[in-house]
């Protein structure tokens, strides 16, 4: 049955008045009359009938009356956006790519905000091996969480944060018993952070502007084996200011500030447009960018 009619037969029993039911739909009354012809034929009842100057509805039309109400409200939750959306209740398992630096600051508060409001929802954390690639679009992943580049022309993005880079050394290395200059800095045999294998990047750019030159020793593919190797050797490393000093302590390592003119570097996620509607995924997206901006 045409959707429209039980909107008016919804009116009808609602109001039982022809004239009630056009003004609650915005319509006519000899539209509301025509309306009903068919809904008497559709359903073999009179629905509504003449009582004086007023109408009444028939037994029949009196069974339908809460039926047809339930059944309106309904399709137009199916149709609302995020109708009937309860974290509370989602069951469902979300994956994200990210880097092994954002995993250790992300991954503990993410999950007790989850546990808290949605204690069936699950997430995988993959790094970043196909970064570039056409992981969001193909489905693969949820969302990808980094620092955003060579994305498919559709995929949608939110800036998230802007994070700076420090050095880091051993608490005793030699660097630190003077002031730490960029040749200073660049003269220090340095730990490379590339997961394939990149050796050269904007600190090498800024010490070239100066007319110097760093030595990148070892290259390493994540920040957490660039520290434990910085924890062991006379080798320096980079990691993002102020996200890890509980680890850098424990490590017993020591972070200062890079002598160059670097800007920092845009944080952010991105997202295939197929779940951009999506409630759970909206909700999901929310409470990612949420944990990255508070942690």
């Amino acid at each position: 049955m045409d959707l429209n009619l039980l909107r008016v037969l919804d009116a009808l029993l609602q109001d039982n008045s022809v004239t009630l039911a056009a003004e609650r739909l915005g319509t006519s009354p000899a539209a509301v009359s025509r309306t009903l012809a068919r809904l008497r034929r559709a359903v073999g009842d009179p629905l509504l009938v003449r009582a004086g100057q007023g109408m009444v509805p028939t037994p029949r039309a009196v069974e339908l009356r809460d039926e047809v109400s339930t059944l309106l409200r309904a399709c137009d939750d199916v149709l609302r956006p995020g109708a009937g959306f309860d974290a509370a209740h989602l069951h469902r398992t979300f994956t994200v790519q990210t880097t092994g630096l954002l995993l250790v600051k992300v991954a503990v508060a993410l999950t007790e905000r989850l546990r808290a409001e949605a204690p069936r929802v699950d997430v995988v954390f993959v790094p970043e091996a196909m970064e570039g690639g056409p992981a969001l679009r193909q489905g693969l992943v949820d969302v990808e969480l980094g620092v955003l580049g060579n994305l498919d022309p559709e995929i949608q993005t939110e800036q998230l944060t802007k994070v700076t880079l420090v050095g880091v050394a051993r608490k005793d290395h030699p660097l630190f018993n003077r002031r730490i200059d960029a040749r200073s800095f660049a003269a220090a045999d340095h730990i490379g952070i590339s997961r394939t294998g990149k050796r050269r990047g904007p600190i090498d750019a800024a010490l070239a502007d100066l007319g110097l030159r760093r030595r990148v020793a070892v290259v390493v593919p994540s920040h957490t084996s660039a520290m434990l190797l910085a924890r062991e050797t006379d080798l320096i490393a980079l990691t993002a200011a102020e996200w890890l000093e509980d680890t850098v302590t424990a490590l017993g390592l020591r972070t200062f500030r890079i002598p160059l003119d670097l800007p920092p570097f845009d944080l952010g996620m991105a997202w295939h447009p197929r779940n951009a509607a999506d409630p759970a995924h909206r909700w999901f997206r929310a409470r990612l960018a949420e944990t990255v901006r508070t942690t």
